[in-house]
């Protein structure tokens, strides 16, 4: 009994910690006071000063863009990099396995510093400026697909191995084998990684800072995202009183998603079930 009560506190404690600073921001995203602490009356007012903000939105655009991009990129090698490694003799697997985990556990400024040094190494080469919205984007792939490789390999070490022979057996090439019976069998883990892998570039600043250049939504501008603009602005001043209403939107949108996809799981659970019986 006093280990129950010690766990439930214990939970209770770390679910504090972990949203009531989200708490506070949301509600202090409904006055203009400058500092936190401080209420000046309740307004709506923050909102639509967040959709006029065109350095706000064109920093959003940017971050949305290349997380998305990114991401689909990442999720691609990852998940044929996750197949490969499967079907590949064993030496080679665990090779593969421990060149994927060795950028998860490293130290994220090593993996931006060395792209940094590559990048002007090449440039240096053919005697141009590399960095630009491409450098930016191989950065971020480079962090997001060994989580995506990570998502994928347990569904695929849970799947049946003969059901891959059984395809080929009844005519099927090995590509169309691997779109109809691999992908939907590990599409759960698939979409578990690119969810990671935008989750990671969203609220990336190490590796977009070390990495950008021009293009995207700035234009010939050095590319501006969520992270580098609050980084910019916490250098000259207060953070823009609009960011707090731009996160309160952000928490609310996870949220809903988070919601959806457990109404989601539940329904396909029971309707397994059904089956079932």
């Amino acid at each position: 009994m006093v280990k129950k009560i010690i766990g439930q506190c214990y939970i209770w404690v770390l679910l504090i910690l972990m949203y009531l600073p989200v708490l506070v921001l949301i509600a202090f995203s409904f006055t203009e006071a400058t500092n936190v602490g401080e209420w000046s009356g309740f307004t709506f007012d923050l909102y639509p000063r967040l959709f006029q903000s065109t350095e706000i939105m064109v920093a959003l655009g940017n971050t949305i863009l290349i997380a998305l991009i990114s991401a689909a990129l990442a999720t691609i090698i990852g998940s044929l990099g996750a197949v490969g490694a499967y079907y590949s003799k064993r030496r080679m697997r665990n090779a593969i396995d421990l060149a994927t985990q060795i950028p998860v556990v490293n130290a994220e400024i090593v993996v931006a510093f060395s792209l940094t040094v590559l990048f002007v190494f090449l440039g240096n080469l053919v005697n141009a400026y590399m960095f630009s919205f491409w450098t930016l984007l191989i950065g971020h792939m480079c962090l997001s697909v060994p989580f995506v490789y990570i998502s994928v390999k347990p569904k695929l070490q849970q799947m049946d191995p003969s059901l891959y022979e059984a395809a080929l057996d009844l005519g099927c090439s090995p590509t169309k084998a691997l779109g109809k019976v691999i992908v939907p069998e590990i599409m759960p883990g698939i979409f578990s990684g690119f969810l990671l892998a935008v989750t990671l570039s969203l609220d990336d600043f190490i590796v977009t800072a070390f990495t950008r250049g021009n293009g995207l939504l700035s234009g010939e501008k050095k590319i501006e995202t969520l992270s580098t603009l609050v980084q910019a602005k916490i250098k000259k001043g207060p953070i823009p009183l609009e960011m707090r209403s731009l996160t309160t939107i952000i928490f609310l949108l996870v949220v809903l998603a988070v919601i959806g996809i457990t109404i989601y799981r539940t329904y396909q659970a029971k309707k397994v079930e059904r089956r079932a019986f």
